[in-house]
């Protein structure tokens, strides 16, 4: 197995996820979600989320109408929940075991931003924490057709790096997001042991 050091080396371009990889919004997410819910007269435990975190919204919306048996306004809900993000934006805070790589490796290698986000959220939140600078592109479901765990998001983003999908190193949080990689061809580094403090290895 390699070492994460020896991976960084060897890579020719560096992708990350946003939320939940580089960035710690899961509870934020949480909240907004439980608002907008609310909004259209249901409920929604914070656990429910968190089980899903890291879905596109409306993969999201899939499972909740599906489960609860119900037909959402899913404009509306989705207004409320972007806003209810947009609003507290700046409590958005990094994850510094995963943002510090990306310090690391400012200017030496390409690296990109591949989020299931809407660019709206997925951009102010960057801004906010200020890593907007490190990279060379932000890719977001308004980009790309199909969302994780297809692997649209990151084959975009080695495209516009101008690196081969197998040259690429993914940073990743979420099952569904690990599996985008995998079907794009890339190495990706499941980023929950290394927020942990555990050693990573391939």
């Amino acid at each position: 197995m390699m070492a994460l050091d020896n991976l960084l080396e060897t890579a020719q371009a560096l992708i990350f996820d946003c939320d939940g990889t580089l960035l710690a919004t899961p509870d934020l997410y949480a909240g907004a979600w439980q608002a907008a819910f609310a909004s259209a007269g249901q409920d929604m435990a914070a656990g429910w989320y968190h089980e899903r975190a890291g879905m596109s919204e409306h993969v999201l919306l899939d499972e909740f109408e599906e489960e609860r048996r119900v037909v959402l306004d899913r404009e509306s809900v989705v207004l409320a929940m972007r806003s209810a993000v947009l609003q507290r934006i700046d409590a958005v805070r990094e994850i510094s075991a995963v943002a510090g790589i990306a310090r690391r490796y400012e200017g030496q290698k390409p690296m990109a931003v591949a989020s299931g986000g809407p660019r709206e959220i997925v951009t102010a939140s960057l801004e906010s924490a200020g890593l907007i600078p490190l990279f060379h592109t932000v890719v977001t479901m308004d980009d790309v057709a199909n969302a994780k765990p297809a692997p649209d998001l990151f084959l975009e983003a080695a495209n516009r790096l101008g690196a081969a999908p197998a040259d690429c190193l993914v940073f990743e949080d979420s099952h569904q997001g690990i599996q985008a990689a995998h079907n794009a061809g890339m190495r990706v580094i499941d980023v929950n042991a290394l927020i942990a403090g555990e050693a990573v290895t391939f």
